[in-house]
C-alpha cells in the first residue's frame, strides 16, 4: 500500500480528507487512486476555478447579517482547519459559527457550495465529519450545521443527529479499509461521468 503523505498525515500515520466523502460519493476509485497511486491527479482548470470562487464567497460573507443561520449574533471563523485522532480524519471547515445565543454556548458548521442542487447526504455527512471534529477540536457541541447554496443564497439546515455521526463514521472506516487492502473497488455505474475524469487512463475496465 502506497499513501499519499504531507497534510495529509501525523504523527501517527496518515489521515483522511473530509472531501474525500463527495470524491468517494462520485466515483469510489477517485479515493483509492488518490491513496494507493499518489501524485497522479493534476491541477485542473475547474479546480482553481473553484479556489477563486471560494475566496468570493468568504468576502460577501463577511458583510452579511446571521440571519440565514437563523442567528442575531455570533463570532464567524473562517477557513477552520480541523484533524480528529479518533476518526483519522483531517479537513477544514469553510466557516464555523460560534454563538451563545438562548445561552447556549455551540458551534455551528457551514459549508459552502457552488452548486443550485439540494445537498446530497453526502454533503450532509462530510458536514457531520466537521462536527464531530469540532466537538473534539475544540469542546463545544455541534448539534447542527448548514449547507449554503451560494448561487441561490440559501442556507439548507442538517441536525448533527447521532444516526448521521454513526454514518459518517462507518464511512471513514470503508474508506480506510479501502485503501489499507489496497483493494480498487467497482467503477461508478455513471460512465458518463469518466470521460473527463483524470484517472481515466487507469481504468481499463471501463474505457
Amino acid at each position: 500500500m502506497v499513501v499519499w503523505e504531507d497534510a495529509n498525515s501525523d504523527d501517527d500515520g496518515w489521515l483522511l480528507r473530509v472531501t474525500d466523502f463527495r470524491q468517494y460519493a462520485y466515483c469510489r476509485r477517485v479515493v483509492y487512486f488518490e491513496y494507493c497511486l499518489p501524485g497522479l491527479r493534476p491541477t485542473t482548470y475547474k479546480m482553481e476555478a473553484g479556489i477563486a470562487a471560494q475566496e468570493k464567497v468568504v468576502e460577501r460573507e463577511e458583510r452579511r447579517s446571521l440571519r440565514a443561520y437563523g442567528l442575531r449574533s455570533g463570532t464567524r471563523h473562517f477557513d477552520v482547519r480541523l484533524t480528529s485522532s479518533a476518526l483519522r480524519c483531517t479537513g477544514q471547515a469553510d466557516m464555523v459559527i460560534e454563538t451563545d445565543e438562548s445561552g447556549a454556548h455551540r458551534l455551528i458548521p457551514v459549508d459552502f457550495k457552488l452548486s443550485r442542487r439540494q445537498p446530497g447526504v453526502h454533503f450532509r455527512l462530510q458536514l457531520a465529519c466537521y462536527a464531530l471534529m469540532l466537538e473534539e477540536n475544540w469542546g463545544l457541541p455541534a448539534p447542527e450545521g448548514y449547507i449554503y447554496l451560494t448561487p441561490l443564497k440559501e442556507a439548507v439546515r442538517v441536525a448533527i443527529t447521532k444516526r448521521l455521526c454513526n454514518q459518517a463514521v462507518s464511512l471513514v472506516e470503508e474508506m480506510r479499509l479501502m485503501v489499507e487492502e489496497a483493494r480498487m473497488p467497482a467503477a461508478t455505474a455513471k460512465r458518463g461521468q469518466c470521460v473527463n475524469c483524470e484517472f481515466r487512463r487507469f481504468c481499463g475496465d471501463v474505457v
